[in-house]
């Protein structure tokens, strides 16, 4: 399975990348009722680093381990090394519009563990990552002290 989405905010490339290099904006921007928590991760992620972390979901805890990968200065991927996904790879791409606007794309390639629980619970998480992902674009425009200019088609998102 594939998801795409896309959003732009008004902070400059260096910035936004700088933003989400650090390992503890994954929390700033999980919505709640979603929790989580950190286990060990560098606090500014490069190359090769793992990042181990709980996704706490109400009673129901995701333990997850990711890889960072293919770093430069306009994105990263996330590989999941175990988890609740069969396979998954998030690539975080972002695009400079002009010298104080960037757009974040993300890209995820996912796949359903063939598991009754697992497959059911990835199946769950793939179908609400639009609303992850609507509460992710308004909380890091508001981290980075942003506002989107008006306009069509600043934030798109599908799943194929």
């Amino acid at each position: 399975m594939k998801y795409w989405h896309r959003f732009e905010v008004n902070a400059p490339l260096n910035k936004v990348a700088e933003f989400h290099s650090q390992s503890q904006s994954m929390a700033d921007i999980t919505p709640p009722p979603l929790k989580v928590q950190v286990h060990q991760a560098p606090a500014q992620l490069g190359e090769g680093d793992e990042m181990d972390f709980t996704l706490q979901a109400g009673p129901m805890s995701i333990h997850w381990l990711a890889r960072i990968e293919n770093v430069g200065p306009n994105g990263f991927a996330d590989r999941q090394l175990s988890g609740p996904f069969r396979h998954w790879v998030h690539r975080h791409r972002f695009e400079a519009i002009g010298l104080t606007t960037t757009a974040v794309i993300d890209e995820i390639e996912f796949g359903l563990r063939p598991h009754p629980w697992w497959g059911l619970v990835g199946l769950g998480m793939g179908i609400t990552l639009p609303i992850l992902f609507a509460y992710r674009g308004w909380r890091t425009r508001q981290l980075l002290n942003a506002t989107v200019k008006s306009g069509k088609g600043l934030e798109k998102d599908y799943v194929r």
